[in-house]
Order: C-alpha cells, then structure tokens, then sequence
C-alpha cells in the first residue's frame, strides 16, 4: 500500500482533495503539490497509475496497458522534475509501420512521395489525396463520422487499408461511430479553416511558436510504471491507496463562493472510515466512478458521464524464441484492416523497439484485441484468447513453435470513446464547473486517450484551480 492511512474516524480539512490515482489524478495532485496547496490523493486500488502498469516476469518486461508513448515538451519537463529523464528510452527513429493487406505486411508509406510511389493505393485514392491539396472543401455543420469524412474527402480504400487501422490502434475504436471533431479535431479544424486537410495542417504547424518539438516514440527502462512511481515517490503520504470514497455532499449551494468549506467527504480505508472538508474536489476517475459520485448532487452531468461508451480491449503478450520467427521483426508492430477477417487488431514487436523486454534470444509481441468493432472475444477464456493471437499472428510472421510465454490481461473498460455526440457531452461536463465553481474534472475522456494527453490536460486542470483558488482568496 501507498501512503497513509487513518487508524479511527475522523475530521480534516484539505484545501484539494483529488479522487483517482491514474496518470492524470497523479499529475494533477502533483502539480498542485508543488505550487504549494495542500492537496491529498484518494486511490481505491492497492496501486497507482490505472492502465499504466509494467511488470517483469521470467526475464520478459511486459507492459499491461500502453505500450510507449509520444514525447511532448510537458511530458520531457515532468521527467525533468521527477528526475528520472536519463531513464527515457527512445525507440528507433525509422522504425518501419506495417499493414496487413491481403495476408501480407506492407509497410506504411509515412512521406508524400512514399505514399504517391506505393502500391497498396489505387489511383482513385491518390488523385483524392492530391485534389485536397489543390481544391477546397467545407464541412458539414453537423457531427460527422471519421468514416464519413474518409469518404467525403478521399476514399472507402483509404478507410479500410490506413485510417480504419489507425483509429483501432489509438481508440480500440470504430471509425463508422468515431466523432471527427471529438477524435481528431485537429483534421475538422483544418478543413475548416483551409478548405484542405494538407493545407490546414501545413498552416496549423507554422503557427506554433518555435522552437518546435519533435516527437518521438518513448519509454522507460524499467517500463512505463517507472513514472508513476515517480509521481507516487514525490507524493508521499498525500496519496492514500486503497481508500474509496463512500459519499461526496455539498456544503454549499450552487453559486455560493461564501462558504470555504465546499464538500463534505467521506472516505473509506482498509481499518477505518474518515471526513474530509474539502475546498476544491478534483475528479479524477473513469466517467462510470465519476457518474455515481456527483449523481446526488449534479444529476445531469451524471448523466452526461453515463453516456460516454468504453471498448473493451485484451492486452495479450507473447513470447517467443527469436530462431522460431522466420520474418524479420525490424519495425515497430503491424495493424489489421478489419477486412482481413481477423480478430486480432494489431501487434507491438516489443523487442524491436525497447531494450531488455525479453530474455537473450527471444523477443517480446504485444497483440490487442477487442474494441469497439469485436467487443465479443473479450468475453473468451484468457487461453483462449492467447491461443486465437498465436494462431493469427504465427500465419502472419511464420512463427514455428508455440509461445514460450503467454500473458493476458482483460480491461473491460479500456478506452473510452469519443463517439456522436461526444462534443455536446463534454460541454455539458464543463457546464458543472459553472454551477460549483470548485469542483474539476480530469481524464482521458476530454482532449485524448495518449499519456501526454492526459498529462498536458492534468496539468492544465490543476492551473485552473489554482486560478480559482487565487480568485477566491482575492474576493475574500
């Protein structure tokens, strides 16, 4: 267990209180912590860090939950703090991307004239692609597919062979439900603002202050764990594991900035039940969590919460001795077009990006299945569920001999998504700060499911109360 934990009941006062020990709730409560607000973590498991968990068994370093992650400035500057910046491990710059087509991995053309001189692209796709960068185009005023938007603009074969693909490999999702401004608002806004994707883009990218950043895809050398340890070691005992919350009251009323002690809540540890007066509250949860806790008090926003679907996702890993693979694994994994009639989504080559995740002479696959399009096999036995991935990846890499390791993991609620309506959904979330100016809420359900997402909106809910603390204390 982390952190303290309360011995009798009792009654504190916290000026923060922040409930949910994923990435987000700890980054929150870190930052927090550091501009000096007494702020306290509430975690109900026995550890932090949610999806993000590394374990190392019989020499392999599995990873449970994301794989890597993309740098951003945020995510460099918080390694920076945490003094743990010299354990980044990046994965090679060039490693190629592949595709399944027609039981064969093409690799993803990832440059202009890659993509022009390809084969996997007929021509029909190609001109599509060449006539946004010439012509214009608006967008609909309603809400309108990732699918639809392919459709409109390039292909149904640009869809199926790249997009389709890339939307399960970030969202586990399912392009045909996926809202474009809700997923990948960055695309809508370049339409909308250049009539063309390429030259939205283009612009978009020469208006960002310099020196820009360049991306690239990271780890830890421990796994990625080795941040949330981080955040936990620099919390202390302001994080209390295995602590749930029983019930959340209102001490004031909606609008009322009068009263300092805003929320009543009561916790629950492994030997005791403990009262907090808490000033600002901090969601930090999954939006089911989050739903049951405000339903007493701010039902509409529940409801709102309620309504954001999750796909289930099985995290399945293998392992393998490196003379029973015939293919070479130089590159970063494969995804799978849904056309191919697979029920795997996509494979890691682990190994191939990060050193020590296996032992000397095997390698590391780390495969996904499930999501929104095939939420069924979820439900299979985990052996089950391994033996489906060892058939289906062992046709695609002329693997020759059964894993010599197999572990799965089952998230039943893995990513959530940000289908129809999604945007009209958050808005209405946002409306809650409006009715009680010192509740917040943060997660990977409001600007993107990746760490860096989660960090640099975490970060940015954590300005925000201190912003309305500094109000607050101005009024008084």
């Amino acid at each position: 267990m982390v952190g303290w934990q309360p011995n009798s009941t009792m009654l504190n006062h916290v000026e923060a209180l922040i409930i949910g020990g994923g990435i987000s709730g700890l980054v929150c409560t870190y930052a927090l912590r550091k501009a000096g607000v007494d702020a306290r973590l509430v975690e109900g498991s026995a550890r932090p860090g949610g999806l993000i968990c590394s374990e190392r068994r019989d020499g392999y370093l599995l990873e449970r939950g994301p794989q890597s992650f993309s740098s951003t400035p945020q995510m460099l500057e918080l390694c920076r703090e945490l003094g743990i910046q010299d354990q980044i491990v990046e994965a090679p710059p060039r490693a190629p991307r592949f595709i399944l087509i027609n039981g064969q991995l093409r690799p993803v053309a990832l440059s202009p004239p890659a993509f022009f001189a390809s084969s996997m692209f007929n021509l029909n796709t190609k001109w599509k692609i060449l006539r946004d960068v010439l012509g214009s185009s608006t967008p609909p005023a309603d809400d309108e597919s990732v699918a639809a938007f392919v459709r409109r603009k390039f292909s149904a074969e640009l869809l199926d062979k790249l997009v389709g693909p890339f939307v399960s490999g970030i969202y586990a999702g399912d392009a045909e439900k996926l809202s474009l401004r809700a997923a990948f608002p960055q695309l809508h806004e370049a339409e909308r603002i250049a009539g063309s994707i390429v030259r939205g883009i283009i612009r978009a990218a020469k208006s960002k202050p310099k020196p820009r950043h360049k991306s690239t895809l990271q780890s830890f050398r421990d796994g990625n764990e080795m941040l949330v340890k981080a955040l936990a070691a620099k919390l202390g005992s302001a994080l209390q594991a295995e602590t749930s919350v029983v019930k959340i009251s209102s001490n004031s009323q909606p609008g009322d900035s009068r009263t300092s002690k805003k929320f009543r809540v009561t916790l629950s540890g492994k030997h005791s039940t403990e009262q907090i007066n808490a000033e600002h509250l901090i969601l930090a949860t999954p939006t089911d969590v989050c739903a049951s806790l405000l339903r007493s008090f701010a039902a509409d926003v529940s409801a709102a919460l309620d309504d954001i679907e999750y796909s289930p996702v099985a995290v399945v890993s293998l392992g393998y001795a490196k003379s029973a693979i015939a293919r070479s694994l130089d590159g970063f994994g494969f995804l799978v077009p849904r056309s191919e009639k697979l029920r795997t989504l996509g494979t890691v080559w682990n190994s191939s990006l990060f050193p020590n995740r296996a032992p000397q002479g095997h390698v590391l696959l780390t495969s996904f299945v499930g999501g929104a399009t095939d939420p069924a096999v979820t439900s299979l036995p985990g052996d089950s569920i391994s033996a489906l991935v060892h058939r289906e990846v062992s046709a695609i890499l002329q693997i020759q001999s059964p894993p010599a390791f197999s572990n799965v993991k089952l998230y039943s609620r893995a990513l959530p998504q940000y289908n129809f309506g999604h945007t009209d959904r958050i808005a209405a979330i946002r409306g809650l700060t409006g009715r009680f100016p010192n509740i917040f809420l943060t997660g990977n359900y409001f600007s993107g499911p990746s760490i860096g997402a989660c960090i640099e909106h975490s970060r940015s809910t954590a300005e925000s109360v201190l912003a309305h603390m500094k109000l607050h204390f101005t009024a008084g």
